[in-house]
C-alpha cells in the first residue's frame, strides 16, 4: 500500500501511509485504538475507498472497490466482530455465497468434504455440523479463518483476533496462524497486544494517530520500545500500587445458584466477599459461569437460590436500577450489547443512567448545554477519541466505546465497581489508564470486582485472586502468596477445595 490517505470529511484517518507486507510472513500492524489500523485494512478489503494512494499486490498495481474485488485478489478478512449467521452450522456458515450446488440443490455433502479438506490441511479443528450459537468464541473464529480460506484468500487480515479469546486459546490461535504463515500464507495481524506481537509476528508496522512511525523486525525490539513508539511517550506496563488493609465487607454472596439458558446451573453454590478498598480479581476459563454470575449482581438475570447483600441490603432478583441506587455500577463485558446505544451520541450515551436527573433534564425535556458541557468534559478527561461528542457510538473504535462506557460508570461513583473485562480490545496507553483509574477506586476506599480472562491483569491489579471452576469458587488467596502457575492450575480445575 503505498501513500495511502483517507478523510472523512475534515477528519484524516490515515494520513499518507505506506505498508509493506512479505509473503508468508506474520505482520503486526501495532497502534492505539482509533489510531487508524482498522481503517487502513478496510481500505484494503474494500469497504472503504481511499482518498488518495495505490496499492500493489503481487507487484500488479489493484484497484479494490468493494470486497468481492479484493476476495477475488486473494485477500480474505476476519473482522474483529464475527459475521456469522448463528442458526446455521460451521459449514453453511463457511459456504455462505460461494454454496456448491447438484442441479437445483444445494450438495451439502460436496461442501462439507471440500471444507474439511481446508480444515485438516491447516490444522483448523471444528465440528461441521455444529450451529454457530452453541460453540465457544475461540470456535467461531476459526470458521471465520476457515470462511476466507474457503474463498482461496492467500493473505489474511486479522483485526483484533484475540481480543475475545481466552490464554489457551490465544496460545491454540498463535500455532494455527504460524502454520498458515509456514504453509505459504501472509498474515497481518491488526492488533495492539505487544506480548502477542512479540510471540507471533516476523515485523511489525507502527501507526500513531493516523500516521506511519515505522516498520520493525520484532526480534529486534522489547515490549517497552513497541509501546513507546505506539504511545509517543513512556508507559508503564506495571502498574505501581501501595500495600493497604482493606476494610469491612460491601458485598456478599452466599451458595449462590444460576441458571443459564438450557436451565442448567451455571452458578453452583458460590460463595465470595468483597471487601472495601481491595481489587478482588476473579480468575477462571471462559464458561465457568462467570457471565452468569456477574448478570446476577447487576439484575439481569434471575437468581435460583442464595443470597447477595450489598451494603447489608438484600439485592436478590432486584431491577437493575434498585441496585445502581444501592451503590453498585459496572463495566459490562459486552461492551456493543450492554454498554452503549450505538445509535446514540457520544453524550447521549454518557447520560444513559442519569437523564431523568435535574441537572440533565427538567419536566421530561433534556437540558442540551448542560448535557453536552458535561460530555466534553468527560471526552476530554477520558481521552475519548475523536474528540466530538456528536459522534454516534457505534462509529468510535473500539477501545473508545470502552473509554466511553468506562467514563460513564467512574463518574457515577460507585461504593462497588464490577469491572469485567475492562481492557478488552484496548491499546497499552488505555490500559494503563484504565488500570490507574481502578487502582484509584480502590485507593479511595471503593472496592472494585474485577473479571477478566487476562491472567496479567488479574496478578497485576488484584489484592486478592479467587478462582472460579464449574460455577463455584473453588480458592482465594492474597495475590502476594500466589503466582501464574499456581492459580492457572487451579483455573483448569487441578484444586478443587474450597478456602
Amino acid at each position: 500500500m503505498r501513500n495511502i490517505t483517507k478523510k472523512f470529511g475534515d477528519f484524516t484517518a490515515n494520513n499518507n501511509i505506506t505498508l509493506e507486507v512479505k509473503k508468508g510472513e506474520i505482520h503486526a500492524l501495532l497502534g492505539e485504538n482509533g489510531a487508524g489500523k482498522s481503517t487502513l485494512m478496510n481500505i484494503l478489503y474494500g469497504i472503504y475507498s481511499k482518498t488518495s494512494g495505490e496499492i500493489f499486490i503481487n507487484g500488479n498495481l489493484v484497484e479494490i472497490n468493494e470486497p468481492n474485488d479484493a476476495i477475488k485478489l486473494g485477500l480474505g478478512m476476519v473482522h474483529q466482530h464475527f459475521m456469522l449467521v448463528e442458526p446455521f452450522t460451521v459449514v453453511e456458515n463457511i459456504i455462505l455465497g460461494m454454496e456448491t450446488v447438484k442441479g437445483i440443490s444445494l450438495d451439502i455433502k460436496t461442501a462439507k468434504k471440500n471444507v474439511m479438506e481446508i480444515s485438516n490441511k491447516y490444522g483448523l479443528v471444528v465440528n461441521p455440523d455444529e450451529k454457530i450459537e452453541n460453540i465457544s468464541v475461540g470456535m467461531q473464529q476459526r470458521v471465520e479463518i476457515l470462511k476466507a480460506l474457503y474463498r482461496g484468500a492467500d493473505i489474511l487480515i486479522l483485526d483484533e483476533p484475540t481480543a475475545v479469546l481466552t490464554p489457551q486459546e490465544i496460545e491454540e490461535f498463535g500455532d494455527i496462524i504460524r502454520n498458515l504463515a509456514a504453509q505459504g500464507k501472509t498474515i497481518i495481524l491488526i492488533t495492539h497486544k505487544l506480548k502477542e506481537i512479540k510471540s507471533m509476528a516476523n515485523r511489525c508496522t507502527i501507526i500513531r494517530r493516523g500516521e506511519k512511525i515505522d516498520t520493525v523486525e520484532v526480534s529486534e525490539v522489547t515490549e517497552s520500545n513497541l509501546a513507546d513508539m505506539m504511545v509517543g511517550r513512556q508507559v508503564g506496563l506495571q502498574i505501581e500500587k501501595e500495600e493497604q488493609d482493606p476494610g469491612d465487607v460491601i458485598l456478599n454472596v452466599e451458595n449462590l445458584v444460576v441458571k443459564d439458558l438450557r436451565k442448567i446451573n451455571k452458578v453452583n453454590g458460590l460463595n465470595l466477599e468483597l471487601r472495601k478498598g481491595e481489587i478482588l480479581g476473579i480468575a477462571g476459563v471462559d464458561g465457568n459461569g462467570q457471565s452468569e454470575l456477574l448478570e446476577a449482581l447487576t439484575g439481569l438475570r434471575k437468581v435460583e437460590s442464595g443470597k447477595i447483600t450489598l451494603n447489608g441490603k438484600d439485592i436478590v432478583n432486584k431491577t437493575p436500577r434498585d441496585i445502581q441506587n444501592f451503590g453498585m455500577f459496572n463495566i459490562p463485558e459486552d461492551r456493543q450489547r450492554r454498554g452503549l446505544v450505538l445509535e446514540f451520541t457520544v453524550a447521549e450515551n454518557l447520560i444513559l443512567e442519569n437523564f431523568s436527573d435535574s441537572k440533565f433534564s427538567k419536566n421530561g425535556i433534556l437540558k442540551d448545554k448542560e448535557i453536552n458541557e458535561f460530555a466534553e468534559e468527560l471526552v476530554e478527561k477520558f481521552d475519548i477519541r475523536p474528540r466530538k461528542i456528536d459522534y454516534l457510538a457505534g462509529s468510535l473504535s473500539g477501545g473508545n466505546q470502552q473509554k466511553v462506557i468506562i467514563a460513564r460508570e467512574i463518574t457515577n461513583n460507585p461504593d462497588v465497581l464490577i469491572a469485567a473485562q475492562p481492557t478488552r480490545g484496548l491499546d497499552v496507553g488505555a490500559i494503563e489508564y484504565v488500570h490507574r483509574y481502578l487502582v484509584d477506586q480502590r485507593n479511595k476506599g471503593k472496592a472494585v470486582l474485577l473479571i477478566s480472562f487476562e491472567l496479567d491483569e488479574v496478578l497485576s491489579l488484584s489484592d486478592r485472586i479467587s478462582v472460579i471452576f464449574e460455577g463455584k469458587i473453588i480458592r482465594t488467596l492474597k495475590r502476594k502468596n500466589t503466582d501464574e502457575k499456581e492459580i492457572g492450575l487451579l483455573m483448569a480445575g487441578g484444586g478443587n477445595s474450597e478456602e
